[in-house]
């Protein structure tokens, strides 16, 4: 059995537990004990692409795109291979990706376990939904598995979202959609308190097909939650627009000793941000790589963070009563004097995912950065993890780093489902301190 060892490359994009870890190709399905786990490329905030203790399974070594028909907008490609190789492929013939999360530097595997979704879930809901087919590698079987919505259906329900517990994906068969261009028509929202937002946000939402908000955190009074929306369609610029990928301008080559996204370096950056949005409203046309990809551009800027790393807490929770969870949600942050570089506030509409477990539900859904300080960062995560789960809401498993069993159940209270079709070889660290803390105490 071929096994590599690295301990740079292996991490997860919170960089809380940087350990070595060993990588091999998928025969160790039937060479070892061990628990496995695919792993793609990495981005994944928290610890469900890890299964330390155990062996990660190489997908994007020799990954390649098999075909792409511009006649259908049908590709078929390796679990492997990048979004934005995808991208690189299908723009010069007028495609797009249909749903596309914040970062184009992800496996096609792990959207798919991720069940990803983007600016325009309330339009056109998560990736499984333009997943045609997959063929599915398990430990407990010599076959391969095509799963698809009328072959193997239950096994491609809880593949779709299943954080790769049920197999390593091995091919995929994926539509894209035809677009007048990948550039964006944008109307540009610069509001001055957060009540602004929820008073716009229904109407942006009915007439753009991508919405989003950028939220400054840190601000109080009458000022408190201002921002700027960000609603959007396809641009009609025909040819002129399809610009393909570009490798990133700017990197952060080392980690620095200490944190540099602090409330400090935060707040200047917000009030920069803020005041270069024009007043009101201003329509543009946004170049796709900004408006979908916006950090592609700095390579490895998670290690700004300092060697501590960072989290990220996503929460969804209901329209009823959103402005307020929202409210207590921000105000939290303030009360903990910590401080979010990228706050992101969105609704997600009532498209139901194909996936059995899948976080995005109808309702807002606020995401927030915070750097790594330790004891008080946990306790202050707890907390609005309460927060939304006493709304009626989820905190995000696929960005999870830290939850606690009863919050993760609180969250999925139907997590069993997914646990009877994982592979039995298979184990993330994430399941292991949430569903199988959770297993233990349930009746045999």
């Amino acid at each position: 059995m071929h096994v590599q060892s690295h301990d740079n490359d292996l991490q997860s994009w919170g960089r809380i537990e940087r350990l070595k870890r060993t990588i091999t190709g998928r025969e160790v399905l039937r060479n070892t004990n061990a628990p496995v786990l695919p792993f793609g490329n990495g981005r994944s905030y928290g610890d469900s692409c890890h299964s330390d203790g155990g062996v990660l399974i190489d997908t994007r070594s020799n990954a390649r795109i098999h075909s792409f028909d511009p006649q259908t907008g049908i590709l078929e490609a390796d679990a492997g291979v990048l979004l934005v190789d995808i991208l690189q492929q299908v723009i010069p013939h007028g495609y797009f990706l249909v749903v596309t999360p914040g970062t184009s530097y992800i496996t096609i595997g792990g959207a798919i376990a991720n069940d990803v979704h983007g600016k325009n879930h309330h339009v056109k809901g998560t990736f499984g939904h333009y997943v045609q087919s997959f063929t599915l590698l398990r430990s407990d079987s010599d076959s391969v598995f095509t799963c698809s919505r009328d072959e193997n259906v239950d096994l491609f329900a809880a593949t779709v979202g299943g954080m790769g517990l049920t197999g390593v994906i091995e091919t995929v068969c994926l539509r894209l959609m035809k677009v007048s261009s990948p550039d964006i028509q944008q109307k540009s929202i610069r509001f001055n308190h957060l009540d602004d937002y929820f008073d716009i946000c229904d109407e942006m939402d009915q007439r753009h097909e991508y919405s989003v908000a950028w939220i400054d955190q840190l601000t109080s009074g009458q000022n408190f939650g201002r921002g700027v929306l960000m609603a959007g369609d396809h641009a009609e610029l025909g040819e002129g627009g399809r610009i393909l990928p570009k490798p990133a301008k700017l990197s952060v080559p080392f980690t620095p000793p200490i944190n540099l996204i602090n409330k400090y370096s935060l707040s200047a950056f917000n009030a920069a941000y803020f005041h270069k949005a024009k007043a009101g409203t201003h329509e543009s046309i946004a170049p796709w790589q900004g408006y979908f990809y916006p950090l592609d551009a700095i390579k490895g800027w998670n290690k700004l963070y300092g060697p501590k790393g960072l989290f990220q807490h996503q929460s969804v929770y209901p329209l009823v009563g959103g402005r307020e969870t929202t409210i207590k949600l921000l105000e939290c942050a303030k009360r903990h004097d910590h401080a979010s570089f990228l706050t992101v506030l969105k609704r997600f509409g009532t498209k139901k995912s194909v996936g059995l477990f899948s976080f995005p539900r109808e309702g807002f859904t606020l995401t927030l950065d915070f750097a790594n300080q330790g004891a008080r960062t946990l306790k202050f995560l707890r907390e609005l993890d309460e927060i939304t789960v006493e709304a009626g809401g989820a905190v995000n498993p696929y960005k999870d780093q830290r939850m606690a069993p009863d919050i993760f159940e609180a969250s999925f209270p139907d997590w069993e489902r997914l646990e009877n079709h994982r592979d039995p070889k298979f184990m993330s660290n994430f399941w292991q301190r949430t569903a199988m803390q959770l297993n233990v105490s349930v009746p045999a």
